[in-house]
C-alpha cells in the first residue's frame, strides 16, 4: 500500500449505498494481495529487479492522467516530486520486498498497517501536529504490537528483521504522507502518484539492471510481478483516489484495517501459511490501535 493522501470534495449522495463497502472491501483485498505478489516473485527476482517492474508497470498505467495534467508539472517541481517518491515509493517498495523473501506475507501485511500511526507521530514531531493522549495510548499499543511481532518465529527461524523492514517501511510512508500533504496539495493526485512512481524507477532502475537475475524466471513470478504493478500498484491507485474523490480521505482510510486482513487471509488460503498466535496478537494489537487512532482523530 502505498498512502498518499490529499484532500477531496465531500461525498455525493448519488452514490449508491452498497458500492462503498464494494469498492473498499475490493481495494483491502487488492492490497492485500500485493503481499502475497512479492512473497511468491521476490525469490526468484531479488528486491531491486521486482519492485523496478512493480514501479514501473504501475507509473504506465497511470500515465494517461500525468499527461492530462503535464501543464502542472514544471521542471523546477520534479527533483521535489523525485525526493518524495524516494520516501514514499522506492524504499518503503524495496523494504517489504526484501521482507517478502525473509518472512510470510502476513508479516509485511500486519506491518504495514503502522503507517496510520507513523504518520501521526511525524506530523506531530515535525510539523507541529497536535498528537492527543489518547493517540499517544494507541502509539504505544501499536509500538507493542511489533514488538510482539518482531519475536514471532516462523520454522524455527527468527523474523525480526523482516518486521523491521516492513515497519521501517511504515515509517517512511508516514513521511511521505506528510509531506505530499505540504509540498504538493492541489495538484491531482493520480498524476502526483505516475509522476513519484516514474521518478523512482528511474532511482532504482541501476540497481536492478546490477541484480538483474541470472537464471530464468518461473511464469508464475512473472505473473505474480505483472499483478503487483498493474492491479496493486496502478489500478489500485486509481480507485483509492476514486474513492477519496467520492467519501472522503477519512472514510477511504478504514481500508487500512481491511489491508493485513486480506494479505493474512490469501497467504493462508494460497501460500498455506499458518497463522501463528504471535501474528494474531499482534495483529489485534496494532489494528486495535489504529481504530482507536482514527476514532480519536474524529
Amino acid at each position: 500500500m502505498n498512502s498518499t493522501t490529499f484532500a477531496a470534495a465531500p461525498p455525493t449522495s448519488a452514490t449508491r449505498a452498497w458500492q462503498t463497502p464494494i469498492d473498499l472491501a475490493l481495494l483491502g483485498a487488492i492490497w492485500g494481495a500485493s503481499f502475497l505478489f512479492m512473497r511468491v516473485a521476490a525469490d526468484d527476482f531479488g528486491a531491486a529487479a521486482l519492485v523496478e517492474l512493480r514501479l514501473g508497470l504501475g507509473a504506465l498505467v497511470l500515465l494517461p492522467f500525468l499527461w492530462r495534467a503535464r501543464a502542472a508539472f514544471p521542471a523546477r517541481l520534479w527533483p521535489r516530486l523525485a525526493m518524495i517518491g524516494a520516501i514514499n515509493s522506492a524504499v518503503p517498495f524495496l523494504l517489504f520486498a526484501w521482507a517478502a523473501q525473509h518472512a510470510p506475507a502476513g508479516v509485511g501485511a500486519i506491518s504495514n498497517a503502522m503507517t496510520v500511526l507513523f504518520t501521526a507521530l511525524i506530523g506531530f514531531l515535525f510539523f507541529g501536529e497536535k498528537i492527543g493522549s489518547r493517540r499517544s495510548v494507541a502509539l504505544l499499543a501499536g509500538f507493542v504490537g511489533v514488538v510482539v511481532l518482531a519475536s514471532g518465529k516462523t520454522a524455527g527461524a527468527s523474523i525480526g528483521w523482516a518486521v523491521t523492514a516492513g515497519c521501517t517501511a511504515a515509517f517512511l510512508y508516514g513521511i511521505g504522507v506528510n509531506l505530499v500533504r505540504r509540498h504538493l496539495s492541489g495538484l491531482p493526485p493520480a498524476a502526483v502518484a505516475a509522476a513519484t512512481l516514474g521518478t523512482s524507477a528511474l532511482l532504482v532502475l541501476p540497481f536492478a539492471i546490477a541484480q538483474w537475475p541470472s537464471r530464468p524466471v518461473p511464469l508464475e513470478s512473472w505473473l505474480s510481478a505483472a499483478m503487483l504493478g498493474v492491479l496493486c500498484t496502478g489500478i489500485a491507485f486509481v480507485m483509492f483516489y476514486r474513492l477519496i474523490q467520492r467519501i472522503g480521505p477519512s472514510r477511504t482510510a478504514t481500508v487500512t484495517y481491511l489491508v493485513p486482513l486480506f494479505g493474512v487471509a490469501w497467504a493462508w488460503w494460497l501460500l498455506d501459511e499458518p497463522l501463528t498466535l504471535t501474528m494474531a496478537v499482534a495483529g489485534a494489537l496494532i489494528l486495535g490501535s489504529v481504530a482507536f487512532s482514527q476514532r480519536a482523530a474524529k
